[in-house]
């Protein structure tokens, strides 16, 4: 704490288990008195996953997993990653005052009636049947603003791709269930694919879609393919859901560094389905998005606070 006020660093990586005042303590008090962005070291554990959720609640940008205790940290296994993230976080000159906003919007109470004084973008009528989103760095926080605000009437199965490791997307789904007038769930392999029910795809497993001999829509989890930069994938999850929906897939890409979601997205423009992006002001990372919106394909451009209220009207 005294070298952060100190020192102003452009970044800070913190562990979450430390001696005397532990990582979640000194996250708060960092956002309190001088916020920085901060990325949090996290172990692969059912209570690191929940840790981890709640530091990138208290404002913490993203997070890096290790596998060992932290008596034994291998760091060379999480180099990569680590260097890439700092990176790309540096990069991100308005993070504080995104972070700001979404804490903000974490405090405020969100009443059931959502007023707007502006006139909101209307995605095209459209007979939706499914809803897949693709969203990464920035995205447990910002999924807690949409998915919660999702209205109970919408009967068509939604899938999710959280760029996560294992445990965080079943920590995830359990505390978005608690929260959502929806079914909230870590997709199973070959289980049943239910209208109303938000599935999550599983941290290092694929999530695709396929039809049985009598018609039902099962989920399938699988490593494969490997040839692909992030599992579970974006593109993967909606190739799959337009193969058995078509057109009436309804894409939407949230907050990520990358591009994950811009191959499939354009498969469903040719198709004659649309999109959705989420705009640069209420991005943590305006990665994922911008390749949307560059490359021509976002049909509406739509704020944090404004996506589930788009959803709801269309679906």
């Amino acid at each position: 704490m005294k070298k952060v006020k100190k020192l102003r660093p452009d970044i800070v990586t913190m562990d979450i288990e430390m001696p005397k005042m532990d990582g979640l303590t000194a996250l708060k008090k960092i956002m309190e008195e001088c916020p920085t962005p901060v990325l949090m070291v996290s172990s692969l554990t059912t209570e690191g996953a929940d840790e981890t959720l709640k530091a990138l609640e208290l404002g913490a940008v993203d997070f890096i997993p290790k596998a060992m205790s932290f008596v034994s940290v291998a760091i060379t296994t999480i180099k990569e990653e680590l260097v890439k993230k700092v990176k790309e976080t540096y990069k991100n000159k308005n993070l504080i005052t995104r972070l700001h906003r979404l804490s903000a919007l974490s405090n405020t109470k969100v009443s059931k009636t959502i007023k707007s004084s502006t006139v909101l973008a209307k995605l095209p009528p459209m007979n939706y049947r499914a809803l897949a989103i693709g969203i990464s760095t920035g995205g447990p926080i910002s999924l807690q603003k949409v998915i919660p605000q999702l209205s109970d009437k919408i009967k068509i199965p939604i899938f999710i791709v959280q760029h996560m490791p294992p445990k965080f997307t079943a920590s995830l789904a359990e505390r978005l269930n608690v929260m959502s007038p929806l079914e909230v769930k870590e997709a199973v392999n070959d289980e049943v694919v239910r209208n109303g029910v938000v599935y999550i795809a599983p941290g290092g497993f694929h999530m695709t879609l396929k039809k049985d001999m009598t018609g039902r829509i099962l989920i399938q989890t699988s490593e494969m393919p490997e040839n692909v930069l992030h599992r579970p994938s974006v593109d993967v999850m909606l190739d799959s859901v337009q193969q058995i929906y078509g057109k009436n897939t309804l894409g939407v890409i949230m907050t990520g560094m990358g591009k994950d979601g811009l191959e499939s997205i354009k498969k469903l423009k040719t198709l004659g389905g649309y999109c959705l992006a989420q705009d640069e002001q209420s991005c943590v990372v305006y990665g994922m998005p911008r390749a949307i919106v560059d490359n021509g394909l976002a049909d509406v451009i739509a704020s944090l606070e404004d996506i589930p209220k788009i959803l709801n009207q269309a679906i």
